[in-house]
């Protein structure tokens, strides 16, 4: 199962960074239909699903070998908590409004919050097999934490803010359906890139290879009794 869940993935990531997509404004990098928002954020939410998932069941099998019980929550609300954060996203994508963006962001940052409490509790030592690999996800864990609330999210807000002072109007749900599937503008422009790049870069790497990682972990707690 994890290494069905990481192959979805892995492979969503692959298609999104071949045919990169800034949603809100409807801009791509390659004039296709592939290209447009309907098909990125369609793709893009299969596969954080199959993250969610992922993550989820190896905190659910180091519940059971630790016998945590915060933990095992913790296995059982990831999925529904980026559920939600899936409809945030799908909401503000349709409708322009980036407060769904902050909402979505926030639950990511939240649930990696969860993850990286649930090594603490845990504890590196009581899981020999995952000793290397717990400290990384914590130590990286911590570090996305930190970057969803101090730059991802606030940079939703102020585009949020900036959106309102303009006195922006903004799409209906069935609009914004038409819009995505119709309407995408190529740019090759460093300014209206520029803010994607780096959570796009980073997303596009270490996101792969953490879900690359839980496989291997997957087999080393399979070991384990």
């Amino acid at each position: 199962m994890q290494l069905l869940l990481s192959a979805v993935y892995v492979s969503g990531c692959a298609f999104r960074s071949l045919l990169p997509v800034f949603d809100a404004p409807r801009l791509v990098l390659v004039d296709s239909r592939l290209s447009s928002v309907l098909v990125g954020r369609s793709v893009a939410t299969v596969a954080e699903l199959c993250f969610a998932a992922q993550w989820a069941l190896i905190l659910h099998r180091t519940a059971e070998l630790s016998g945590s019980s915060f933990v095992q929550a913790v296995s059982l609300g990831l999925v529904p908590l980026i559920a939600l954060a899936e409809g945030c996203s799908w909401h503000a994508v349709l409708t322009t409004a980036q407060r769904g963006h902050v909402v979505e962001n926030s639950m990511w940052g939240l649930a990696a919050a969860l993850v990286v409490a649930s090594m603490l509790v845990i504890g590196p030592h009581r899981l020999a097999a995952l000793h290397p690999l717990m400290i990384a996800w914590g130590v990286g864990g911590a570090a996305y934490v930190a970057f969803i609330f101090f730059f991802d999210v606030p940079m939703y807000r102020s585009r949020w803010l900036a959106d309102q002072a303009n006195g922006r109007q903004y799409l209906s749900i069935a609009d914004g359906a038409l819009d995505i599937w119709r309407r995408w503008t190529v740019s090759y422009r460093w300014e209206d890139w520029k803010n994607e790049v780096l959570w796009m870069s980073l997303y596009f790497t270490l996101g792969v290879w953490s879900s690359i990682s839980l496989v291997y972990a997957s087999l080393a707690l399979l070991r384990q009794r």
